[in-house]
């Protein structure tokens, strides 16, 4: 009889036999069928799997190989030259809707979602295009509240294929990659078609693929340090850049800021004869509580209160994106400029008890509890610390850390220490991911040797964590917290699924 086979290499064999992309563009779209801890996501997972059709698949796989010869989402020409020359070959299908366009440093994705799902119960269909994705590469492009189907993917890449190797041929630099997947939300909107396009920026503001929309609203939300190599070391510089979306006559619905990125918003706004709607002033949060599965909000609009909506989300956080993505909508509908009156708020209570985030405190396990959150920066991540301490009573938390090369990684790692009791540092499967030793020794000036474990393995990292949390006495109080990079949460949400 032969010795069972290694369960590390059996879990190498399964991604060398499911994946053959470059891995920036996707986390291995693998699942551990070796890992102990099988769990999965709810019922109704809003992020998709890979096709099961072996041919569908294989289609995919090839789109996505093409899209990874360009330049990736790390690397960027500061223009929307190519962008606008695809734009216009293509018959400008991003002015055929109206758009609200959002940027900011964190709570983008989760912000968009609401006021999909906002829009949505208003019977409006909606295009959402949002980045970077959990698991699979269809996530990023939504019509209807849910992604793309693999197949509609495929139809738009290769729909609009030819104009993009026509500007290819015009241009001194290909289109990138997100250029090109900005191209197909634009016309898979206008094809569908959808009343309103939601679009996140990639990265900053005036010179993202995205700022090619005229939007009515734009939606900024916190403001911190993030990507300061291209976008500025301060968060005045940052809110420069990231202004460039406030167009001419908009609404303009501002999160709490720092004072000097308000400053510089506030004069883009001016200089646009933009509306400014304030969180704190005119919209905000007026009170919550915390409730089985989420929390319990009366959010003030622009046109009055909203109580007794229920959002199935944790942390504080997740409220404020709450006002700021009800402000949005109203907006978009004209409260509190044109009308001086509220939403239906039974179809507001009905949309936000819909929404779903995934990769933020989002619960994959129990016993122990498994949670994963895409904070990857130490704004982020002091938000995702605040989020657990009020919204879960673990009495041993144990962390699962990978991080990317190019974030600030003793500063998250210094927003977790008062939560961890230890953490376990790993790597996650992107290219970018921080060296594993590098990782160790800062997590281990931060934390203290005895409190540091290393796996460079994920697999081994969340069995490891897994085992120190069920080392807890009160075997019910103990938790993992899986968190770094939206890579990080992909991976793990792809290793404890069910099945």
């Amino acid at each position: 009889m032969s010795e069972p086979s290694d369960p590390n290499d059996q879990f190498d064999d399964i991604v060398d036999t499911e994946t053959d992309r470059d891995p920036d563009l996707a986390v291995i779209e693998a699942g551990s069928r070796t890992l102990r801890a099988q769990a999965g996501p709810p019922q109704g997972d809003p992020v998709p799997s890979r096709p099961e059709d072996p041919e569908l698949d294989k289609a995919l796989r090839e789109v996505e190989t093409e899209l990874a010869t360009r330049w990736g989402e790390t690397k960027l020409e500061p223009s929307v030259k190519r962008i606008a020359a695809l734009m216009d070959v293509l018959g400008e299908p991003q002015r055929a809707y109206p758009s609200i366009h959002i940027t900011g440093t964190n709570g983008k994705t989760s912000t968009a979602r609401m006021i999909e799902a906002l829009l949505g119960a208003f019977e409006l269909r909606t295009g959402r295009y949002t980045s970077p994705h959990v698991q699979t590469i269809t996530e990023r492009i939504s019509l209807d509240g849910a992604p793309i189907s693999a197949e509609r993917f495929i139809e738009t890449y290769q729909d609009v294929k030819p104009y993009v190797e026509l500007v290819d041929a015009r241009e001194e630099y290909r289109l990138s990659f997100f250029e090109v997947l900005t191209g197909m939300a634009y016309a898979a909107f206008a094809d569908a078609p959808v009343d309103v396009a939601v679009v996140e920026v990639g990265m900053g503001g005036t010179w993202d693929a995205t700022n090619v929309i005229d939007a009515s609203v734009a939606v900024v939300t916190p403001i911190d340090l993030d990507h300061t190599d291209r976008l500025g070391g301060t968060t005045a510089e940052i809110a420069a850049e990231k202004s460039g979306i406030i167009k001419q006559g908009a609404t303009v619905i501002l999160a709490q800021q720092p004072v000097d990125a308000a400053q510089v918003l506030l004069k883009k706004a001016v200089e646009a004869d933009a509306t400014v709607a304030r969180e704190g002033m005119e919209f905000g949060v007026a009170s919550r509580e915390v409730a089985v599965g989420g929390q319990l909000l009366t959010l003030r609009g622009l046109g009055g209160e909203y109580d007794d909506v229920f959002l199935p989300l944790h942390g504080a956080y997740q409220a404020h994106n709450a006002a700021v993505a009800l402000a949005a909508v109203e907006a978009f509908f004209g409260i509190g400029a044109e009308h001086a009156r509220t939403l239906d708020v039974d179809t507001v209570r009905r949309a936000f008890a819909q929404v779903a985030s995934p990769g933020r405190l989002e619960i994959v396990r129990s016993s122990p509890t498994v949670i994963l959150d895409a904070a990857h920066n130490p704004h982020g991540a002091r938000a995702t610390a605040e989020g657990i301490s009020e919204a879960f009573g673990f009495s041993r938390l144990i962390g699962v850390v990978s991080t990317s090369g190019d974030k600030d990684a003793k500063g998250l790692l210094e927003a977790f220490e008062p939560i961890f009791a230890e953490v376990v540092i790993t790597a996650n499967s992107n290219p970018r991911a921080t060296d594993v030793d590098a990782l160790a020794a800062i997590a281990v000036e931060v934390f203290g040797e005895d409190r540091v474990v290393v796996e460079p393995r994920l697999p081994d990292a969340i069995e490891a964590a897994i085992t120190l949390a069920e080392e807890e006495a009160e075997y019910g109080g103990a938790g993992v917290l899986v968190t770094g990079s939206i890579f990080t949460v992909g991976d793990a949400r792809l290793l404890l699924r069910r099945g």
